[in-house]
Parts: C-alpha cells; sequence; structure tokens
C-alpha cells in the first residue's frame, strides 16, 4: 500500500468534505507514491512524535490534529522564534516520515460520536449539529443518563473514564438526566446543547465567559482538557487504518506526553 492509498482510504472514513473550511487534512508532508512501512499513531503531529515514529521504524505518522492549519513561513530544525509546525515539518522531510491528519472530518465521524459517551457507559442518541437526523455526520453527541447522576458525580466518573482532572463549572449537586459530549473546544455548541436538551456538557476547553454564560443558565460544564477529551479518537484512527489494509502488528498507538499540570491550593 502506497501512503496516497492510504491517504484515499482514509477519506473514505472521513470525508474531506465534512472538514472545516479553515481546516487542513490529508497528507502534509511526505513522498504520497511511497510504500506504507509502520504506522505511528498520534494526537498531535509535534516534531518530538514525528522523532518518535521515526525511532519506533515508522514512516508514516496519523495524527488527529493537523502539523498545521496554515503553513509557517520557513521550515527550520528548532521552533525557537517560529511555529513549532516549522520544525515538525523539517524532521519529517529530513527522516523520511509521512504525515497523514484527519481532524474535523474524523470529529463529525458516527465513530467519534460515539465513543466518548461510550467510555462512560454511555450511548449517542445523535449528534449537536443534527439532533433530528440519527447517524448524520455532525459534531458532538447527546446521552441519556440512565441513574440521574449529580453534576459531581457525573464529573468524578469523567475523571476517571479520561484520566484527567476536569475543572467543572455548576451547581456540584444538579441532577443531570442528559449530557452534551464534545471533544476539543465547545466553541459556540453550548446553545446546541441547551436546545437539545442537556443538563451538562463534557467536552475538552471552553472560554470563561461562555462557561459563566452557560452556568448561569443551568447547564453544567466539565472541561477535561483539550487533549484528554481528543486522545481517544487515535483508537478511531488506528481502526480505520487497519480497514485500510495497514496490518494491524504494523500500528502503534502513541501515548500522548503530558503537557500541561496542575497545583491545588489558594481558596477552595
Amino acid at each position: 500500500m502506497k501512503v496516497c492509498e492510504l491517504e484515499r482510504s482514509l477519506f473514505e472514513s472521513f470525508p474531506k468534505e465534512d472538514a472545516e473550511s479553515w481546516d487542513h487534512v490529508g497528507l502534509s508532508v511526505g513522498d504520497p507514491d511511497s510504500a506504507v512501512g509502520h504506522v505511528l499513531v498520534a494526537l498531535d503531529a509535534t516534531a518530538n512524535m514525528v522523532r518518535r515514529a521515526y525511532d519506533a521504524g515508522a514512516n508514516v505518522l496519523l495524527a488527529h490534529h493537523p502539523v498545521y492549519i496554515a503553513a509557517p513561513d520557513v521550515f527550520v530544525p528548532r521552533a525557537g522564534s517560529h511555529p513549532q509546525a516549522a520544525a515538525a515539518v523539517f524532521e519529517a522531510a529530513r527522516l523520511g516520515v509521512s504525515v497523514l491528519s484527519f481532524h474535523t472530518n474524523l470529529d463529525r465521524s458516527r465513530a467519534a460520536q460515539e465513543l466518548l459517551p461510550r467510555l462512560m457507559g454511555l450511548e449517542a442518541q445523535c449528534s449537536l449539529e443534527h439532533p433530528e437526523s440519527l447517524g448524520s455526520p455532525g459534531l458532538g453527541s447527546i446521552a441519556a443518563i440512565p441513574d440521574r447522576l449529580t453534576l459531581q458525580e457525573l464529573a468524578q466518573r469523567a475523571a476517571q473514564a479520561f484520566d484527567t482532572a476536569p475543572r467543572v463549572w455548576g451547581d456540584r449537586d444538579t441532577p443531570i438526566s442528559s449530557c452534551a459530549f464534545l471533544g476539543g473546544s465547545l466553541g459556540d455548541l453550548g446553545e446546541s446543547a441547551l436546545k437539545c436538551g442537556a443538563d451538562a456538557i463534557i467536552c475538552g476547553e471552553a472560554g470563561y465567559h461562555v462557561c459563566q454564560d452557560l452556568a448561569a443558565r443551568g447547564m453544567g460544564i466539565i472541561l477535561l482538557g483539550h487533549d484528554a477529551s481528543e486522545t481517544p479518537f487515535t483508537r478511531i484512527l488506528a481502526e480505520a487504518a487497519t480497514r485500510a489494509g495497514v496490518p494491524s502488528d504494523s500500528i502503534q498507538i502513541a501515548d500522548p506526553p503530558r503537557q500541561w499540570w496542575t497545583i491545588e491550593g489558594g481558596r477552595s
């Protein structure tokens, strides 16, 4: 299988037209006609991850996040005063690692809609973008909470399911019967969650004023961290690569690095 053939097959699973117009998906750097050997699947296409792919014997880095949205002005060995994408592309070209990414088109897939609730033992009912049409491509999902947890109990379960320390907005004793899920940034989809009747939303990150407004209107918000909320999507990519014809023993999923940390203290 060639890199271009792998890209073509993955676009069948995650159509290019489902990506946002600003997004950069598919092949970013590499020889489309080179043979696919081993594949490293990762959340981010950084210079360090490119080197990890090379050290692991992989000539393809398959990432969820693009190596860049807009190409940097130059490609140099170290980021320094340049965006980190400059070094990532430089390293990929130097080491012969092809970089493929499937971002907002994967976000809209049925697989992404189903996975995040399933990690908490819940079943996705529909997307936030198309609540009236089960199975249609769309961002996020809605799931019923059958045992009517409190917001604090739901956040505790999310912390365990996603292995993170979430930041939570809202009254901890609020009963939750319906929850929205969204990988990555909430953006303006909090309004969609409210229209769908969700009592809470679990996502990666959201702006202060967005959270303040939603919480004042009765919505609980559980912020997992952008990376924690989307790391599970690497499983979707690995499964899609297997369906495309890459042997499963030639695919490795990279454990994401811990890029941030928290300190407890101050006013509780």
